[in-house]
Formats: C-alpha cells, structure tokens, sequence
C-alpha cells in the first residue's frame, strides 16, 4: 500500500485519486487559518513555487480538531488562504487527522511515520501545546501544520512537528526529487 491508494475530497467536494500525483514528491501538511502557525502558509507557497516545476505537489488539508482553528466551509478557508498567502496548491476537504473519525489517509500516515521530526524550537512549542491539548495517543498529530514528506513511489519517507518551519525541509524534498 501507498499513498496512490487513498482517495480524497477536494475543496470543491470531488474525489480526487491520490494516484493522480504519481512520481511526484509530496508534502501532505494539516492546516488551520486561525492558528498561530498559519504564517506558514507563506513558506509552504515558496516551496511550491520553488519545486513545483520539478515535481513537488502540496496537499493541504485543513483540520478543525485543534482549538477549532480552521473555522469556516472549503470555500472560505480556500478565500482565506488565497487572499492573505496567495497560496496556489491543491486544497482538499477539512479533515480530522486523530480520534476515531480520523481520514483513512491520515491513520496511514501515522501508521507509516508514528514519529515527528523536531528541531529545539519544535520540541518547545510542543511542550507548551501538550498542556493545551494532551495528546490522546501516541502517534497523533499534536497541532495544526503536521507535515509529511511523501517520495515519487508513494511511501512516507519523513514526519515533521508542525512547528517545523516548512524552509528547513528544503533539502530533504530537493533530495527526493533528485532520485
């Protein structure tokens, strides 16, 4: 199994195959437009713009299970998202990513990557949003703006703490489209 074998629901509520973003290098980011880390949106779109040309695909998939952060339909988060990030990679449908009405897509993922990659200042904001919203499990996502890092052959190579800045995954996803 990979991740070419998981449908999904765009923004616009259509089903999408993920098998429609085969030999691309994916990055598969949870996403809320009222969270503290939304100014990521920002470094998400120029990595996009950066790589895309080269076969990188962001799939943002807003999730309201964290503080109800990502409020609104599709249509206004899409609103949001190009109006204040000018952000032009594929949306999709808002998600839950943990509990028992967790996306397929998302068990998967946790399943394939149970671990986040964190640097110092991703360790301390999860410190600080464990006492917020303890984790129900382990393998959850913690926060909005979990990423994961997806190679030309589907399969997960590499899970990031939302608080690591999309930036510092510059090298990882330029070595996974040299291969």
């Amino acid at each position: 199994m990979n991740v070419y074998d998981f449908q999904v629901k765009n923004n616009k509520g259509e089903l999408v195959s993920l098998s429609k973003y085969s030999g691309k290098v994916l990055l598969i980011v949870n996403t809320a437009t009222k969270c503290g880390l939304t100014p990521q949106y920002e470094a998400l779109e120029a990595l996009y713009q950066k790589f895309q040309t080269e076969g990188l695909e962001i799939l943002d998939f807003p999730c309201n299970q964290f503080l109800a952060q990502a409020p609104g339909s599709d249509e206004k988060i899409e609103e949001f998202c190009t109006l204040n990030y000018n952000t032009t990679f594929p949306r999709f449908t808002k998600v839950n990513v943990n509990g028992k009405d967790a996306d397929p897509l998302f068990v998967w993922l946790k399943e394939q990557a149970p671990q986040d990659l964190a640097d110092e200042e991703a360790k301390s904001f999860e410190k600080k949003i464990k006492v917020i919203k303890p984790f129900a499990k382990p393998g959850d996502i913690k926060w909005n703006f979990g990423k994961f890092l997806i190679d030309k052959n589907g399969n997960v190579k590499a899970r990031y703490s939302p608080a690591y800045k999309p930036e510092q995954l510059e090298k990882d996803i330029q070595e996974l489209l040299q291969l």
